[in-house]
């Protein structure tokens, strides 16, 4: 397994010969060059969308056009999207799980907002999302933008992820610290990569806290596109 950032949320993911990309946001994103947008999105077979925010979902449709992916995410959204944009979808909803080949999506609740912009101010897309994403060898746990919630205990009694990777930057989502205390406090990570940070001054710049208070765990911080390899 490959897990690869291409900054602030996005990833992507080699898993179980397939290609995940995560709330791919490429145009307008400060941690991704131009010049790397074909190797992070280059074999994508499914785009998995976590909420309509501009930072997760600006590129999104274009991708799955472009590409001929299949996007997964909230029934609302992209329900309409599929009417309206004529593209391929898995519409589904929290506590809903999908066939991705050898790769199960669940769909599980966050703590957030979700909203794309019109000319009339902001319309709301559905509801935001995280999902557990299990193979045979393992499960990764994407929060997407969320505060730490009880639910996250029900998610692991069901779940058991070993991966997390968790929005951790603040002023948006959790900061290191609230989501270092919702790693303890309610998950057995072996692995955790945080994200949704370091991209704007605003948000966290390091995630020290959360190495230092999960000693036991693999806290990564990741790099752009320099891809964290998980047997």
């Amino acid at each position: 397994m490959k897990i690869i950032w291409l900054g602030h949320a996005s990833f992507r993911l080699e898993l179980a010969g397939k290609v995940l990309l995560i709330d791919p946001w490429l145009a307008g994103n400060p941690m991704l060059t131009e010049d790397q947008y074909e190797a992070a999105t280059k074999g994508t077979t499914h785009i998995l969308l976590t909420h309509g925010h501009f930072d997760h979902s600006d590129d999104v449709l274009d991708l799955t056009k472009k590409l001929g992916a299949t996007l997964v995410g909230q029934f609302d959204l992209l329900s309409y999207w599929s009417e309206k944009e004529s593209i391929e979808v898995v519409a589904f909803n929290k506590g809903g799980t999908v066939d991705l080949g050898d790769i199960a999506v669940t769909m599980v609740n966050a703590v957030h907002s979700s909203s794309l912009m019109s000319e009339d101010g902001p319309k709301c897309a559905g509801s935001e999302c995280g999902y557990m994403i299990a193979t045979q060898d393992h499960v990764i746990y994407v929060s997407g933008d969320t505060d730490v919630t009880t639910d996250m205990g029900i998610f692991n009694d069901l779940h058991a992820p070993d991966i997390g990777i968790l929005a951790a930057g603040g002023h948006f989502t959790m900061d290191m610290e609230r989501a270092t205390y919702a790693a303890k406090k309610f998950f057995n990570f072996k692995t955790i990569i945080p994200c949704h940070y370091r991209t704007f001054p605003i948000l966290e710049q390091s995630a020290q806290v959360m190495k230092d208070g999960l000693p036991e765990v693999d806290v990564i911080e990741p790099e752009v596109m320099q891809p964290i390899r998980i047997d």
